[in-house]
């Protein structure tokens, strides 16, 4: 490698510092929602170990230069279109190996635990599309309005064969997650807002459109496109939770209950006293709420700002296009993760299945964050070798 700089020099501590902060709360929360006696099996213990196999992910992936991972790329997209196609054609009867969960055929259950592969197609879109708008700006370095749209065409082509089988599953929650991810590199891509702020508008009245229309229009968006019964309730018990106190609105309401009766300093670690299912996962947040109060539910939502805040540093000090698109990306995905999942405990955003990063129970979801920060410590570790690849320019930089 063509760097004088020391190991201590190139790795992100303050990253790592993060995540040693967001693996010690995560522990305390699912330890204490272990109290509820849900569960026989101890999460504690599990977390830890797909906290380590996170830790492994994230070793392996540094030692290889962001150049390289823009070769794999399109690899790792095939291969994430592989597993998510393979999880549509697996068995998916009871005690299959695709078997439904929640109405949804997400997940392969194999004996090692449940593996989601859409979340490892997260990353995989990522660097797919990152290496995608880089090379469309190396062919085209004079942008028009027609280059604009090509680069859309192609976005949005990467796209569609992801989300094609993840809403076949159907998987809402990671369906968004991708439009996040996508919304963020065409901004940071530098397409026109000529172009930008019509498609916007569009989207703003689709959205609206489709809300109404799951309202009012059942019929027409089960029978004509393909929308599931599960996916209208939780709209439903989003709108109006107390209305389906005793089945869809259950969840919400327990949380929000829960959230709201830890007034600002919460009543203690395993203080709880509400009983709010899943409590360990997607709903981690309400045990935090609850135990900790207003005072613990900001200092995660601060670290979490942080985070942010420091992958926003990084990703203006990259030089090379590819790895910011990879940065914004990973942004976006963790940001649109952190937002939906606290928004959904608190009536802000419907219910979703979306896990909050690192803190909730989970090793799919462990192990895709992993993939993706695996990827910032990657271009944080090469950073001077790929700014000054050469001699002359190693130079030019003395």
């Amino acid at each position: 490698m063509n760097t004088n700089k020391k190991f201590s020099d190139r790795f992100d501590w303050t990253l790592a510092f993060i995540m040693l902060l967001f693996c010690i709360i995560s522990i305390i929360a699912i330890s204490s929602a272990q109290t509820s006696g849900q569960y026989a099996a101890n999460f504690v213990t599990k977390q830890l170990f797909w906290y380590f196999i996170g830790g492994c992910i994230i070793s392996a992936m540094m030692y290889f230069e962001p150049d390289q991972y823009k070769k794999m790329s399109w690899y790792l997209y095939g291969a994430g279109i592989f597993l998510l196609a393979l999880l549509l054609i697996a068995p998916g009867g009871e005690g299959q190996i695709a078997e439904p969960r929640n109405g949804a055929k997400s997940w392969f259950h194999l004996p090692v635990g449940d593996i989601q592969p859409s979340e490892f197609m997260k990353t995989f879109f990522i660097l797919a599309l990152a290496r995608m708008v880089s090379k469309h700006h190396e062919k085209y370095s004079m942008r028009s309005l027609k280059t604009d749209f090509m680069l859309l065409g192609k976005i949005f082509g990467v796209l569609l064969i992801p989300l094609a089988f993840i809403m076949k599953q159907p998987d809402l929650g990671s369906a968004l997650v991708f439009f996040a991810i996508t919304a963020a590199t065409v901004i940071v891509a530098g397409i026109s807002w000529k172009i930008i702020l019509p498609i916007a508008g569009s989207a703003a009245a689709l959205g609206a459109g489709l809300l109404w229309m799951a309202l009012y229009m059942q019929d027409f968006l089960q029978h004509t496109l393909g929308f599931s019964p599960y996916q209208f309730a939780r709209i439903y018990s989003w709108l109006d939770p107390y209305s389906y106190a005793s089945s869809d609105g259950y969840h919400l309401i327990s949380s929000l209950n829960a959230i709201g009766s830890g007034e600002i300093f919460g009543k203690g670690f395993q203080g709880r006293e509400v009983y709010v299912p899943e409590n360990h996962t997607d709903f981690v947040f309400s045990v935090i709420g609850e135990e900790y109060g207003f005072i613990g539910a900001s200092v995660v939502i601060c670290l979490f700002f942080f985070l942010i805040f420091h992958l926003t540093k990084l990703t203006l000090q990259m030089k090379d296009p590819f790895c910011t698109y990879v940065c914004a990306g990973i942004i976006a995905m963790i940001t649109f993760h952190v937002l939906e999942n606290i928004g959904m405990t608190i009536q802000l955003l419907p219910i979703t299945g979306i896990p909050l990063p690192f803190i909730s129970y989970g090793g799919s979801s462990m192990m895709g964050n992993a993939l993706a920060l695996g990827l910032v410590f990657s271009m944080k570790f090469h950073h001077r070798t790929y700014m000054f690849g050469n001699h002359d320019e190693d130079e030019e930089f003395l």
